[in-house]
Parts: structure tokens; C-alpha cells; sequence
């Protein structure tokens, strides 16, 4: 099949992408590389999505320049889930169209397994889908300046930078500086005392001071079970009247209400 795709991207800029490996293996859509380094940036799973189907293969890509204008794809995998295989070929070719790029792919398969059980028309459509989404990432990788390689740039020229203007006096100059730069003064010094004082922590007042100098030359037991003093010494209870104390007074006021009684009724006698 064929299928042609136009990016507003300079073919020359698209040209660098798809002489670099590893940025085209960013534009693959689907592709998760394998962790291996030595399998190379176009190794690893590959998920193909056909009608309501998806299948993901492992395999590897190959990509080679034959023509400053044309390059060309090729690739294989296996089934993760099952047995089936695909070999694919894709030819590009790049073409200056106004201010961007037509990118005209021939594109030709085999493939066994669940790969050929799909529906032509569906099969087609997917192709498409995929071609048009890799070119959209060629384009957006072509525009984008590669990070990886500015930072090497950058280190390279630094190294040569420093290499060019290091001058073995400077490290002479850094080492006296370091010997004559002056020395603090010690936490103890004995010309530190007033500022010592003043961040001092406040003293006590004066009650606290008191309790400690009460204290000291007793015994810890006489400290422990000594009874607080002052505000805090303990409230001492209401004096309680026990029933022993009311019938004590109780008794001479009944003998003495007796008596009046004897005296009353004898005096009532005599009257009558």
C-alpha cells in the first residue's frame, strides 16, 4: 500500500530525526524498548491495535539511509501471546513540498497468526492510522531540539573551556587565601563571658530558689515525704463534733429539767 503525509517541518530537519535511532525510536507510536542496551533503541514490544483487536508483538526495527531522500524500514516480531509472526517493509521518501515536507510511504507485510484473521478494509485503516501518528511524531521530533546531545555539547565545550583558561596561579591564590583568613574566636573565651550571660537562661524565682536551698542537706526520703509549704501545703480539714461530745452536755440539762419537775408538782400539792 501506499500513503502519503505533509508536515509544515524542512526535510532537511527530518533527515536528522531519521538518521538518529534513538529519536526515531521515540516517534514509533506504541513502542516500549526493551531495557537492553545491546538489543538497540528499536528493540522491544510493539502494540498493534486492528478494528477491536489488539495484539503486541517483540521484535526489532532497522532503519537505513539508502538515498539522501529515502530511507528504508524493516522489521519483525512474534506474538507475546501466541505463536503468530509478522515481517514488515517500509520504504519513505522525502520530498520539499512549499514549506514542509510530503512524506510518501510504500509500505508491504506478511504476517500469520491472529495478523491474518483480520479484515483487509480494517487492517488498511490501522496502517494508515499508524503512518499518519509516526509521521506527526517525526515532525514534532524534527522541531524539538534533541536534549541529550545539547548536553553533551555543552559538557564537551566546557571540559575544552577549562582546559584552555585554567591558570595553575589561581590555585595558589585559593590556598593562601584559605590560610590567612582569620579564625573565630572559641566558644570559651573568656572575653565572651558578658554575652555568655546575657543569653543566659533567666534565673528562677524566688520562692523555687528558696525550695532548693531548704533543701539541701536533708536526706532524699526526708525530700520526698516532706509536706509542701506554702501555697501549695495542703488545706487542713474541718475539726468534726462526734456524738460522744453532744450526749456529754446532754445529760446534766435532763437531771436539771427533772428536778424542776419534782420542785413544780410539789409546789402545786401544798396549794391545794
Amino acid at each position: 500500500m501506499e500513503h502519503q503525509v505533509f508536515v509544515p517541518v524542512p526535510a532537511d530537519s527530518l533527515r536528522a530525526v531519521l538518521r538518529d535511532p534513538a529519536r526515531v525510536a521515540r516517534c514509533v507510536p506504541g513502542l516500549q524498548q526493551d531495557a537492553d542496551a545491546e538489543s538497540g533503541p528499536l528493540s522491544g514490544r510493539l502494540k498493534v491495535r486492528v478494528g477491536g483487536t489488539t495484539v503486541t508483538y517483540r521484535g526489532a526495527l532497522s532503519i537505513t539511509e539508502r538515498e539522501p531522500d529515502v530511507f528504508a524500514v524493516d522489521g519483525e516480531g512474534t506474538e507475546i501471546r501466541g505463536s503468530g509472526t509478522v515481517k514488515l517493509s517500509v520504504v519513505l521518501r522525502l520530498t520539499t513540498e512549499g514549506d514542509g515536507s510530503r512524506l510518501d510511504f510504500t509500505a508491504g507485510a506478511t504476517a500469520d497468526g491472529r495478523a491474518a484473521s483480520f479484515a483487509p478494509e480494517a487492517t488498511v485503516t490501522a496502517v494508515r492510522r499508524f503512518l499518519d501518528r509516526a509521521a506527526d511524531h517525526l515532525a514534532a521530533a524534527a522541531v524539538l531540539s534533541d536534549p541529550v546531545a545539547e548536553a553533551e555539547e555543552a559538557a564537551d565545550a566546557a571540559d575544552a573551556a577549562d582546559a584552555v583558561d585554567g591558570d595553575p596561579g589561581d590555585v595558589g591564590e585559593v590556598v593562601a587565601s584559605v590560610f590567612e583568613a582569620e579564625v573565630p574566636p572559641p566558644a570559651l573565651d573568656p572575653f565572651l563571658e558578658g554575652e555568655i550571660e546575657e543569653l543566659a537562661a533567666p534565673r528562677p524565682p524566688a520562692e523555687a530558689a528558696h525550695a532548693r536551698r531548704t533543701m539541701i542537706g536533708r536526706s532524699a526520703e526526708e525530700v520526698d515525704h516532706a509536706p509542701p509549704r506554702g501555697r501549695y501545703a495542703p488545706v487542713p480539714a474541718p475539726a468534726s463534733t462526734t456524738a460522744g461530745q453532744n450526749l456529754r452536755w446532754l445529760a446534766p440539762a435532763a437531771a436539771l429539767a427533772v428536778a424542776s419537775a419534782v420542785v413544780l408538782g410539789r409546789a402545786l400539792r401544798r396549794r391545794h
